[in-house]
C-alpha cells in the first residue's frame, strides 16, 4: 500500500532544536529508502517540510516506521499520514456505452 506522509513540525520546536538530529535522521531516512519502506522524500516547495512516499503494508507499519525517525523521537516532527489506493477514473474509458454518433 502507497502511503503519503506529510511533515508537521512542532511549533514549539526552534531550528538550533533540529541540529543535533539531522545526521541521524538522514541516516534513518537512507536505511528506510534501503530497505524499501521508503520510495520517495521531498521538501515542499513553499515551506521546508518533508513530504514521503512510503510502501508498507498498512497504516501501522507506516507509522512505525515513521516513528523510527530521530526527528519523530525527539518530538519535533509527526507526520499525517494519508493511505493512498489507485484512481479508479480511468476505467470509464473502457465501458462500452452507446454511441452517440449513429
Amino acid at each position: 500500500m502507497k502511503i503519503l506522509a506529510l511533515e508537521i513540525e512542532n511549533p514549539d520546536a526552534s531550528p538550533d532544536d533540529f541540529q543535533p538530529h539531522l545526521i541521524a535522521e538522514a541516516r534513518r531516512v537512507w536505511a528506510l529508502y534501503l530497505e524499501g519502506t521508503l520510495r520517495e522524500i521531498y521538501f515542499r516547495a513553499d515551506r521546508s517540510l518533508a513530504v514521503l512516499v512510503l510502501e508498507c503494508a498498512d497504516e501501522a507499519q507506516a507509522h512505525a516506521a515513521l516513528n523510527s525517525l530521530p526527528l519523530v523521537q525527539a518530538g519535533l516532527v509527526r507526520f499525517e499520514v494519508i493511505p493512498l489506493v489507485p484512481y479508479p477514473g480511468l476505467a470509464r474509458l473502457f465501458v462500452d456505452a452507446p454511441s452517440s454518433l449513429s
